[in-house]
């Protein structure tokens, strides 16, 4: 079947199995590779993308399901070279290790911040809570979240540190 949908502003179009995940067709048609496929199952938030807004994981949801929705990955949050001020604060604050968890941290830390743009500590565990990361104990990653929500000016720092292993 035919799939129409809008990633990171751009309207796509893809033939895809009625059965094939979000998750499948960015990777898959669309070479969005920044939304890393983990558990599959709805677990460790490695798949985790902006849906309207809102954070969802992309390997629970059906691409034929997506409707009108606007659709972000991590990709859609350079813009211009620019990265977005949620992970260059987890660059400076030392919150990336090996970076599989990272764009659905980031994701779910934008979606947050969208919705409340000076969360308390407390907050930001609950909003991250739906994330795995077996390598940074998460310290460093609410205090960049922290550190995200009192800046508006995103540094520059090295791009590289956010590609994706396909």
């Amino acid at each position: 079947m035919k799939v129409d949908l809008r990633i990171n502003g751009i309207n796509r179009s893809a033939e895809v199995e009625p059965r094939k995940t979000l998750l499948d067709v960015l990777r898959e048609n669309f070479l969005l590779n920044g939304t890393h496929a983990g558990c599959e199952h709805g677990v460790c938030g490695a798949c985790t993308v902006l849906v309207d807004g809102e954070a969802v994981y992309s390997c629970l949801m059906l691409a034929s399901e997506m409707g009108d929705a606007e659709i972000t990955t991590i990709e859609g949050l350079s813009r211009d070279g620019e990265l977005d001020v949620v992970p260059d604060a987890l660059a400076d604050a030392g919150g990336v290790q090996c970076g599989f968890c990272t764009p659905g941290m980031v994701l779910s830390a934008k979606a947050l911040l969208s919705e409340n743009p000076h969360p308390t500590e407390e907050e930001i565990r609950i909003a991250l809570s739906g994330n795995l990361c077996r390598c940074t104990g998460y310290t460093r990653i609410v205090d960049a979240v922290m550190a995200a929500a009192t800046s508006r000016t995103p540094s520059r720092i090295d791009c590289v540190l956010f590609a994706s292993p396909t």
